[in-house]
């Protein structure tokens, strides 16, 4: 799959979409950039974490530090056109414009452009050289700031998945089965009354626990919880134990694991009548993290921006 341009990638091409001179609306000028990059659809598709296409935020980061140097201009809410100072950008950089070229165009005063440190983010002008001499890394030139913030959290996310992981297997089967069904009511199901057991441990028939899918309890979800340590697999026999488990009583289950699945496990749950969802250990801290089974928020960080209806 081809990438998608960096945010720097894109700079050459806002010029161009507004170099005749018309002013654009945002919405309008996106479009055109996208046009004139040649994204092809499956470019175009490609998502941050938070569901935005990820082409268009780079766009709009584009945009935004075009703004700052004075390259573009903003004659009223959300329209963009080019001045003459970005007509000459455009001049002598038509094959690509960096970020060193926009800083070298930031007036002095200006801290926001000063060097980035090796992190990828903006640094302080008291302990960063600014201009040519700057230290470049890739994440300065391929990622923009809110996928910065995303890729931290990202990180942050997978050191706290293994970890959980790591806590789950070291603990008690009864222990794991219980966090399960916590999960399960913390994700909504449950029904009306938030209802989730965990059968016993002993002549469950391959049942670990139950959830009411409705709000009278009327269908209700089995589960199977197996704690495996790292080494061991869920394969297609224990699948097929699931299955038979649950024959007589719902037409539909829930396998989930701390470790993962073995292909003819998966392909099996695939193609059975009975509709079962397996769910690997990845998954499965995945969902507890966004649910907050286990774990906790340590730290919020909020993210503003120019409320545009403040100025109008």
């Amino acid at each position: 799959m081809n990438t998608v341009p960096s945010w720097e990638g894109f700079n050459v091409f806002v010029l161009k979409a507004l170099a005749s001179g018309a002013v654009f609306a945002r919405r309008d000028l996106c479009k055109v950039v996208l046009s004139l990059a040649n994204l092809d659809a499956e470019q175009r598709s490609v998502a941050l974490a938070n569901g935005d296409s990820m082409a268009e935020n780079r766009i709009g980061w584009s945009i935004s530090y075009l703004n700052r140097v004075d390259a573009i201009d903003r004659p009223a809410r959300a329209q963009y056109c080019i001045t003459e100072k970005g007509r000459e950008l455009l001049r002598s950089h038509p094959q690509g414009i960096a970020e060193k070229d926009l800083r070298l165009l930031a007036k002095p005063d200006d801290r926001w452009w000063v060097a980035k440190k090796s992190t990828g983010t903006f640094g302080d002008a008291d302990d960063a050289d600014v201009g040519d001499n700057a230290v470049e890394t890739d994440a300065d030139t391929h990622l923009d700031p809110t996928e910065q913030i995303q890729q931290g959290i990202a990180r942050i996310n997978d050191e706290v998945s293994s970890a959980l992981l790591s806590r789950l297997r070291g603990k008690e089967p009864a222990f794991f089965e219980k966090t399960v069904v916590d999960l399960l009511l913390a994700m909504g199901y449950g029904g009306a009354h938030g209802k989730g057991t965990v059968t016993q441990l002993t002549n469950d028939g391959g049942i670990d626990g139950v959830i009411d899918q409705d709000a009278l309890g009327l269908n209700q979800i089995f589960v199977q919880a197996k704690r495996y340590s790292q080494s061991n697999t869920v394969e297609r026999p224990e699948v097929q134990s699931f299955v038979g488990a649950l024959s007589g009583k719902a037409d539909r289950g829930l396998f989930i694991t701390t470790n993962t699945f073995s292909k003819g496990a998966v392909e099996y749950a695939r193609n059975v009548p009975t509709r079962v969802i397996l769910i690997d250990g990845h998954q499965l801290t995945q969902l507890m993290i966004k649910y907050e089974v286990g774990v906790q928020v340590t730290n919020t960080y909020r993210v503003v921006g120019i409320d545009e209806d403040f100025f109008v």
